[in-house]
């Protein structure tokens, strides 16, 4: 009967030391930095306000499942985390991944938000498998760059996949 689940795959920066490239997360918490993106399907011609609940910004069964297959798949994960969501295209100066840090992120991505909390308006489980493909800006102390991303989205897209497939199949 349609769409009732969504699996957000996410390529994101290391902030947290064990969050080198070619991890995987299965993000629990997130937190918006972006602007001027459409956050909400209620904004027109309403004539009340429609809040959602967003203590827990990611479906609980949907993360269980990517959490069991990532656990049968064998690979190296990290079970929570906060993701940290920024504007984009470009990536982040070293002076905003350490506040992103300070404010608790442990990865940084340019995807996840308005995403997440649309999903949550619309009643679908949404929930968040991320891969590190780098570390974040001024983390390894060496400019990041276009071809170290690709290798490790190559790579690591093996373990996603297996993942992913498991959930599905499952």
């Amino acid at each position: 009967t349609g769409v009732q689940s969504v699996i957000a795959v996410a390529a994101v920066g290391g902030i947290r030391e064990d969050m080198k490239p070619k991890t995987l997360a299965i993000p629990d918490q997130i937190i918006d930095y972006t602007y001027n993106r459409k956050h909400t399907f209620y904004e027109d011609n309403l004539s009340y306000v429609t809040h959602i609940d967003f203590t827990n910004p990611y479906s609980d069964g949907l993360r269980k499942r990517l959490l069991y297959s990532a656990k049968n798949s064998n690979i190296e994960f990290h079970e929570g985390g906060v993701y940290g969501v920024t504007q984009g295209p470009r990536l982040e100066t070293a002076a905003e991944i350490r506040r992103m840090e300070k404010d608790g992120c442990d990865i940084v991505g340019m995807t996840g938000m308005p995403e997440a909390s649309l999903a949550k308006e619309l009643g679908l489980n949404y929930a968040c498998c991320a891969l590190s493909v780098n570390w974040a800006a001024g983390k390894s102390g060496k400019e990041i760059t276009t071809d170290e991303i690709n290798k490790a989205i190559e790579k690591g897209m093996i373990a996603m996949n297996s993942v992913l497939e498991s959930v599905v199949t499952n």
